[in-house]
C-alpha cells in the first residue's frame, strides 16, 4: 500500500471548529455567555438568548431573541431588584427522524438574568413577545429610588 495514502491530511478548519468547541465548554465552566443558573433551583440553562439592553430619558429597554419560543415558554420574573427572563425553547419531535450533519442551534431551558437600576419602576415593568423577539420595557420612576419588589411575575402580552 502506498505510504502516502496513510497520511491524514491537515484540516485547518477542523482545529478552528476543535478550537470553538473547547472556548465554548470554558465559558460554558465559567458561567461567561455559556450555560446558567437557573432561577430558584441548581438546575443549569442549556443556553442563553442573545439580549440588547437600550436606555432613553423615560425608560431602559431589554430586547430578546427568542425564535421558534412559545409565548407560553417565556417566563419574566423580578425579585428583589433583579429581573430574569426564562423558559424553555423545544426541539419538534418529528425532527429526530432526520440524520443531522450538524446542529448549532441552542435547544432546552433558557435563562438570563438582569440586576434592575435603583430608578426604575418596577411596578410598571412590561413585556411584549412578537415574532420571535422579547421586549421589556422598564420606565424610570419620577423620583430617584423605587421600591424593590419581591417574587413577582411580568405577564408578556
Amino acid at each position: 500500500m502506498n505510504e502516502l495514502a496513510k497520511i491524514t491530511r491537515w484540516n485547518p478548519f477542523k482545529e478552528f471548529e476543535d478550537l470553538q468547541n473547547q472556548m465554548r465548554s470554558l465559558f460554558a465552566l465559567t458561567g461567561n455567555g455559556g450555560p446558567g443558573l437557573l432561577p430558584g433551583g441548581d438546575e443549569f440553562a442549556d443556553w442563553s438568548p442573545a439580549v440588547d439592553v437600550s436606555e432613553d430619558e423615560k425608560e431602559y429597554t431589554i430586547t430578546a431573541d427568542l425564535p421558534n419560543v412559545e409565548k407560553s415558554d417565556i417566563k419574566v420574573t423580578q425579585d428583589n431588584g433583579m429581573l430574569t427572563i426564562s423558559g424553555e425553547r423545544r426541539r419538534e419531535q418529528e425532527e429526530h427522524k432526520k440524520t443531522w450533519h450538524r446542529i448549532e442551534r441552542s435547544y432546552g431551558k433558557y435563562v438570563r438574568s438582569f440586576q434592575l437600576p435603583e430608578e426604575i419602576d418596577q411596578k410598571k415593568i412590561a413585556a411584549a413577545f412578537n415574532n420571535g423577539v422579547l421586549k421589556i420595557f422598564l420606565p424610570k420612576a419620577d423620583g430617584k429610588k423605587a421600591k424593590k419588589l419581591s417574587g413577582t411575575e411580568i405577564p408578556v402580552k
